[in-house]
This record gives structure tokens, sequence and C-alpha cells, in this order.
């Protein structure tokens, strides 16, 4: 039986989770990057993430199989309860419950930090994906259109959201993942860990 474990990810991973993001710079049009980023820029990025919301990895027997990561949806303040999630899969992981997983995770923790809408931007089709935003009650709330240029094509994207709490009573203060009790951020990973098969 395999061994899972899902916990925060660290600057020391940077180098296993870009090898699992780099084939969707080179190979699909999932992210609209055109070039791979260097180790060091990449880890800034993480850094930048971290200091406010969950960045996740699931490892199986070890190996890094996915990371996930949620990040603030749009800049001016009255989005600040938004976050936009994203998980990437090394390949060959697929359809082990994983997504599911780092969704849940993630949802459950930005619950803890007051965040009240959570969306995610799929280049389309995408059929895993758009299957993921589905089964975790995802809505699709619009597609823009021929909106990115990538490999020699333009492509949609699909906009999904999902609210996390009661959308018609005002926020509470937001707090940064390191706010939210170490924990209780524990027990959402070990209870979505069981979701991986």
């Amino acid at each position: 039986m395999d061994t899972v474990t899902l916990r925060r990810a660290h600057l020391e991973d940077a180098e296993a989770i870009l090898e699992i993001y780099a084939p969707y710079i080179r190979n699909t049009n999932i992210t609209f990057e055109y070039e791979v980023p260097s180790l060091s820029e990449f880890r800034d990025r993480m850094a930048g993430i971290m200091e406010g919301y969950p960045y996740l990895i699931c490892e199986i027997d070890g190996i890094a199989a996915g990371d996930a990561y949620a990040h603030r949806y749009k800049e001016r303040a009255a989005y600040q309860w938004d976050a936009e999630l994203s998980v990437y899969l090394r390949e060959g992981c697929e359809r082990r419950g994983i997504g599911q997983a780092f969704y849940t995770a993630l949802m459950e923790i930005l619950k803890e930090q007051h965040v009240r809408n959570v969306y995610g931007i799929v280049t389309s089709p995408n059929p895993p994906s758009e299957a993921l935003h589905a089964a975790m009650g995802f809505r699709l709330a619009g597609v823009s259109l021929k909106t990115g240029y990538k490999l020699g094509k333009w492509i949609d994207v699909s906009c999904f959201e999902r609210p996390l709490g009661d959308p018609d009573s005002p926020p509470e203060e937001l707090l940064t993942v390191h706010q939210v009790p170490q924990e209780r951020i524990a027990q959402i990973l070990q209870a979505a860990e069981r979701m991986v098969r």
C-alpha cells in the first residue's frame, strides 16, 4: 500500500514542485506561461504566496505527486475575501483523488481564514478540471472566449466559483494562513489525506 502524505509545502520543495509544473508550461494550454521560470524565480513566487495563503504538496512514497495553492483572486480591497485555487499533478498521478483532497483541504483552511468565495480559472476544454470543479460544488460563472494564445491556437477560459460561507452576511477580518491554529490545519490535512487512493 502506498504511503500518502498531504502537508504544507516548504521552500525546499520548490525544485520538486517546479518539476511537476514545467511540463504544463512546455506541453499544454493549461497554463498560459510560455517559459519555465528559474528555480530562484519559482521559489520567490512560492514565498509570496505562502505569506498569506496555504500552499500544499502531496507525496506518495516520498515522491511529490502534486501541489496546490490558493492566492488572492483580484487586487482591489473589496475582493480580499476571494481566493483562486490552483492544482497541478505529476503525470501518472491522475484519478487517485489527489485533486479532490487538495481542494477539500484548501477550502477548509480558507474558511478558517474567513475567505468567502473561491474560484477556479480553467482553460477550456479541460474535462478533468471541469469534472473536479463540478464534483466539488463549483458552478460555471462564465467563459472568456479565445482569450489566450498558446501552442498555435486561441483558447477559451472558464471561471468556476463557489461560496464558502453565507453570501449575505458581512465578512469577518481576513486572516493569513499563519494566524490559523496549526493544529487545526494539521487536522484538515489529515482528514483530506484519507481521500487519496
